[in-house]
């Protein structure tokens, strides 16, 4: 496995891969999730491409930028265990040299949900992964199915501008006991860990009533609200029920449905979602 930090670099080695390429992009600090993705990848094609970088443009003035987990030792143990070709690890003025400033905004899509409440999020994850899928020229990029929104944005935006990449949603990773897995997930406490499960018991309360008949997207939101509300720690910043492409909302649920949500647990703010109306094979 090798393991490169410049573009230049990157593009030299790029043609000593032989057959098509599946490409990972993370910010590092790997979970069982995003071995997932690579495992998926490596399935899928004659090589498999992993960046780290920890992208500061979608990251707001207050966010954790700063704090956000660090490991690229543990990382790159991880991804040569997994059998990575190449790790691309660049650091903040090799994506963003002086005069930088040049951007790429999807619209529509991204004035809701997290980018209502994050201003600038996704035109940074929008120009980021444009910029990788620039160097690295893969046939396939693998996201995970956790951080919805990011993946309705990037598949619009390959269409949109015709980039010529598959783009594979894989579904969510959870622990045992049901929580999402995150590289945040490590700022939480012995107690918020525990208060946390609330976010997938909502999502499990919203799948029932579903499963059950109730198409009313008010009522599910609102016992939603009620169940997360009954935990101390916890606090509530969105619960959505969105059509899951264009994510509008919807008042009545009659194909598939993303039930989606952001609530705080404490200091860290935790997203989570799933898709209702849709068989689990039809979710890519």
């Amino acid at each position: 496995m090798k393991v490169i930090q410049t573009i230049r670099e990157f593009r030299a080695e790029r043609g000593n891969l032989g057959g098509e390429v599946g490409f990972v992009p993370t910010m590092g600090y790997l979970h069982e999730g995003h071995l997932t993705l690579v495992r998926r990848a490596r399935q899928e094609n004659a090589a498999v491409v992993v960046s780290i970088f920890v992208n500061p443009t979608q990251f707001g003035q207050g966010e954790d930028f700063g704090q956000y987990p660090r490991d690229l030792e543990r990382d790159l143990t991880m991804l040569r265990q997994e059998g990575v070709d190449i790790v691309f690890n660049p650091d903040g003025e090799e994506m963003y040299p002086p005069r930088f400033n040049s951007w790429v905004e999807v619209q529509g899509i991204t004035e809701c949900l997290e980018g209502a409440r994050r201003p600038g999020h996704f035109k940074g994850v929008a120009t980021v992964v444009t910029k990788l899928f620039n160097v690295v020229q893969s046939d396939r990029a693998y996201f995970g199915q956790k951080d919805a929104q990011q993946v309705a944005v990037i598949k619009k935006m390959v269409a949109d501008l015709n980039m010529g990449l598959e783009i594979v949603v894989v579904p969510t990773v959870r622990e045992p006991d049901g929580l999402a897995m995150s590289s945040r997930n490590t700022y939480l406490s012995e107690s918020e860990r525990q208060a946390a499960l609330v976010l997938w018991k909502a999502l499990t309360l919203g799948q029932k009533q579903h499963s059950k008949g109730n198409r009313s997207a008010s009522d599910i939101r609102l016992q939603m609200e009620s169940l997360i509300n009954s935990e101390p720690l916890a606090d509530v910043d969105y619960i959505s029920i969105a059509d899951p492409d264009s994510l509008e909302e919807l008042t009545d649920i009659e194909g598939a449905a993303l039930i989606s949500m952001a609530v705080r647990v404490g200091k860290t703010r935790l997203i989570d979602n799933l898709i209702v109306g849709i068989s689990a094979e039809d979710v890519e």
